[in-house]
């Protein structure tokens, strides 16, 4: 992977982690850092899926894919914020 590569994924993942925060109502107690992780993961594994349902790769914006990317941020920003928060 190329800097612009590596730099592209922090980008996606920093917006779609913090779509996914936004989509929780609440406080979420994890710092950025881990939000962009999570959001890098939901990005790539939301991909993963659209293209296995075949709903990606359309000419325009596939909002379908960024919905299931989301989605995942949500679930994981929401599954670590409960786990630091019970530790």
């Amino acid at each position: 992977m190329t800097i612009a590569g590596v730099i592209s994924a922090i980008i996606v993942g920093l917006v779609i982690g913090v779509l996914g925060r936004l989509v929780l109502p609440g406080r979420q107690s994890i710092p950025i850092w881990l939000t962009i992780l999570v959001g890098i993961a939901a990005a790539l594994i939301g991909t993963a899926i659209a293209r296995a349902l075949g709903v990606a790769d359309t000419a325009g914006v596939d909002w379908i894919e960024i919905c299931i990317q989301v989605a995942l941020a949500a679930v994981g920003v929401g599954v670590l914020s409960g786990i630091r928060r019970s530790s």
